[in-house]
């Protein structure tokens, strides 16, 4: 059964995550990817993550994907006991979920029940497509492919009618009025549970 939570601004709204599936934190590994802010300016966002996890009793295993090859990836993912993917910029995420393989490591073990937590581009990236990003990140010069990990059949904009990305969310739900997205608030997360989709509110 799947278990997603996803949020624009994990820090905002931690404390919805232990009510919102019937696993235990406390002790448990978490397996912390911090690659999409790799190349961005700010990144307090990141270091807020892992203390926050830290509060809920979680075990912070960092694991920035580009400085491993994907058997060191695939051993530290099955190894932990939730998967967090920090935000940034989601198309250099994603290329570099796909040039790793890290993308179908993912993929196969949330669909086997391994929760998922997605802050920002790691809750977009869980789509069928990331091509609506551009209204938020601006994809790299080369990126041709915008297949996301295809895990939920909806588009979760994040941020939406939020400091700095106001502008940026309201046009992307204007341009991509045919998409099933899903807008969130920094005080809002999309939890998934098996075929149960429900946006809840701190």
């Amino acid at each position: 059964m799947k278990k997603l939570f996803l949020c624009s601004s994990f820090h905002d709204v931690a404390s919805l995550l232990p009510k919102s599936f019937s696993v235990p934190l406390k002790g448990k590994t978490v397996a912390f990817i911090p690659t999409a802010s790799i190349h961005e300016e700010y990144t307090q966002y990141v270091e807020d993550g892992k203390v926050t996890l830290d509060s809920l009793g979680l075990v912070v295993n960092e694991l920035e994907i580009t400085r491993h090859d994907t058997k060191e990836i695939a051993r530290c993912l099955e190894d932990c006991d939730y998967i967090y993917v920090s935000g940034g910029n989601t198309f250099f995420l994603m290329q570099e979920l796909r040039k790793t393989g890290t993308d179908k490591l993912i993929a196969e073990q949330v669909k086997n029940g391994k929760p998922y937590i997605g802050e920002s581009a790691g809750a977009m990236v869980v789509s069928p497509s990331i091509e609506y990003a551009k209204e938020m990140d601006i994809p790299p010069s080369q990126t041709s492919d915008f297949k996301g990990l295809n895990i939920v059949e909806f588009y979760p904009v994040p941020h939406f009618g939020s400091f700095p990305f106001e502008k940026e969310t309201q046009l992307a739900v204007r341009r991509y009025i045919n998409l099933p997205l899903k807008p969130i608030t920094n005080q809002q997360a999309i939890v998934v549970v098996g075929d149960s989709v429900t946006i809840r509110q701190k």
